[in-house]
């Protein structure tokens, strides 16, 4: 079993500190500084744990003015998808989508191909917000499953996604992920829908793979620059440490 991430230690703790009432229901929590001095952990862990907070609905982070408590936490553990690893998840679904592309691809109908169109539009608006997108990419990878007309499969790939939405560590990820690499994705999804309307699949499982695959090499990407951040936020630490007057 692999150990807590430190996010989650930190959100733990944060979670006891607003049941005991140390942080009651309203209350502006402290600044990202002062929590990392008093974790004993680095910034971009607070502001980790906090993302995660937020995405159970314990906390609002209010850009410029700082994180407040909206609600006590609940007593039950949490979800089994907050230890699921967004290189995790795109593993098993490189390994499932890939195979439920395939299969779909000899039973979609036309209805659904209009939804994937449709999901396609929705995806490549420029003004909608993360949640919108995410949205509309749930409803292309849930419709490309029901094509498959295999009810173990379908259940599978919404399993998926649904750890998906649930773990913050995903959505941070996918968030850079989106902004890093819109246009690209869109493209692909394009390719997807193509490849399915022609009834390919083997082109329509090589579109969800090559779609994977480079999910995977932009989460290596991220995962190294998030390394690199924190080794830089640690050593700023401790330059302030030493050399503050």
């Amino acid at each position: 079993m692999q150990p807590p991430r430190l996010y989650r230690k930190v959100a733990a703790r944060l979670m006891q500190e607003v049941r005991e009432g140390r942080y009651p229901v309203g209350a502006r929590m402290p600044a990202e500084r002062e929590l990392a001095v008093t974790m004993g952990v680095s910034r971009p862990v607070v502001r980790e744990a906090l993302l995660a907070l937020e995405v159970m609905g314990v906390v609002e982070v209010r850009i410029g003015s700082g994180a407040y408590v909206l609600r006590q936490p609940d007593e039950a553990p949490s979800s089994p998808a907050a230890d699921v690893t967004p290189m995790e998840l795109a593993q098993a679904r490189l390994i499932f989508e890939g195979e439920a592309a395939s299969l779909a691809a000899a039973n979609i109908t036309d209805e659904d191909i209009a939804v994937l169109r449709r999901a396609i539009v929705e995806m490549g608006r420029h003004d909608g917000s993360f949640e919108d997108w995410q949205a509309a990419l749930t409803d292309f990878h849930m419709t490309v499953a029901r094509a498959t007309h295999n009810v173990a499969v379908e259940r599978g790939v919404r399993d998926l996604w649904e750890m998906r939405s649930r773990s913050p560590e995903c959505r941070r990820m996918l968030e850079e992920a989106r902004a890093r690499n819109y246009r690209y994705s869109l493209e692909q999804h394009v390719e997807i829908a193509a490849a399915l309307e022609a009834r390919d699949p083997v082109r329509a499982r090589a579109a969800v793979r090559m779609h994977l695959e480079g999910s995977i090499e932009h989460l290596l990407m991220a995962i190294e620059e998030r390394a690199v951040a924190e080794a830089r936020a640690r050593v700023a630490e401790m330059r302030s440490r030493y050399f503050s007057r």
